[in-house]
């Protein structure tokens, strides 16, 4: 595939990711209205830390990690300023007033604040458990959301494999993708390299509704517990949906499943650039939101992030 094309294919996944998650932006704002973010700024004349933000909100509780990528989305929207003032203990940012921003007044929710004031996630507090608990006990929801995922990995199936080409041409063996959903993505693969033995890995009710590839195994499990030895691991848009701490666990389970020497472990997943301007940066920033609604400690993370995590 040409470069010009693939950049073409790039911009218009982007452009069609902005408009599917566009709510988002609308659901940030709300948030913010309703937490009395601008007043509280306002009350005190001009730019501060994000702690004094989370000071004048009323939460015993407070999660201010999420308060954080809130005003970072919101930062990226013109909603907010940032300006960054030297201190003794390094750079601190100070949260100000765009020129155009009015003055709103506060109002009240049942659910979109929570996941704010109190930690845990929105999906959780409106049905009691977590997606992938409501998942295993709605098989129609399952399904749905299986088939959202599939469509997600025939979206970004193709820019993996440009990208990656090389490397997936060199595994001489096995290919596990650990939390491959229905195989959408690793029977994409196993077609671009048939020399690949290809096994897709997920829960027992993923595994139930995956449909039958060519050159595609499927395995039920828990990354937590055991992962299939292969040659190589395919990670693709799994890590960003955990803490620091499970994203350990499965990668320490991803190493005892590979050769010590010769093993890879591919990670795919998205690199927050909150300032960039390449055509994902802002839907990355939507992307991030979306987890702290969905996922108890899932998030998209920056390239220190990810330096600090690898």
């Amino acid at each position: 595939m040409e470069l010009t094309t693939m950049e073409a294919m790039i911009q218009g996944k982007a452009k069609l990711w902005g408009n599917i998650f566009a709510f988002t932006n609308s659901m940030a704002l709300r948030c913010a209205l309703e937490l009395g973010i601008v007043d509280i700024i306002h009350s005190h004349g001009g730019p501060i830390t994000l702690s004094q933000i989370a000071a004048g909100i009323d939460s015993p509780s407070l999660n201010i990690d999420n308060l954080a990528r809130l005003m970072r989305l919101l930062v990226r929207k013109d909603i907010f300023t940032t300006h960054h003032q030297p201190s003794d203990c390094g750079e601190i940012t100070l949260y100000g007033l765009t020129p155009h921003t009015p003055r709103w007044l506060m109002q009240g929710s049942e659910f979109s604040l929570q996941c704010v004031k109190e930690g845990g996630t929105a999906f959780s507090k409106v049905h009691g458990c977590e997606v992938k608990d409501f998942a295993h006990k709605n098989p129609k929801f399952n399904k749905m959301f299986d088939d959202a995922m599939a469509c997600m990995a025939k979206v970004v199936a193709e820019r993996i494999l440009w990208g990656y080409r090389d490397g997936f041409g060199s595994i001489n063996g096995s290919l596990v993708d650990v939390g491959g959903g229905t195989s959408e993505m690793v029977a994409k693969i196993v077609k671009a390299h048939p020399h690949i033995k290809a096994i897709n890995f997920d829960l027992p009710h993923v595994i139930t509704t995956a449909p039958m590839h060519q050159g595609v195994a499927h395995i039920e499990g828990n990354m937590f517990e055991a992962i299939p030895n292969a040659d190589a691991i395919l990670l693709k848009r799994v890590l960003h949906g955990f803490s620091d701490e499970d994203c350990i666990k499965i990668l320490k389970n991803c190493a005892k499943a590979i050769p010590k020497k010769t093993g890879k472990i591919i990670i795919a997943e998205h690199v927050l650039e909150p300032n960039g301007n390449g055509p994902f940066d802002e839907t990355g920033l939507v992307f991030d939101l979306i987890m702290m609604i969905l996922a108890l400690s899932g998030k998209e993370r920056t390239e220190l992030d990810w330096k600090k995590l690898l």
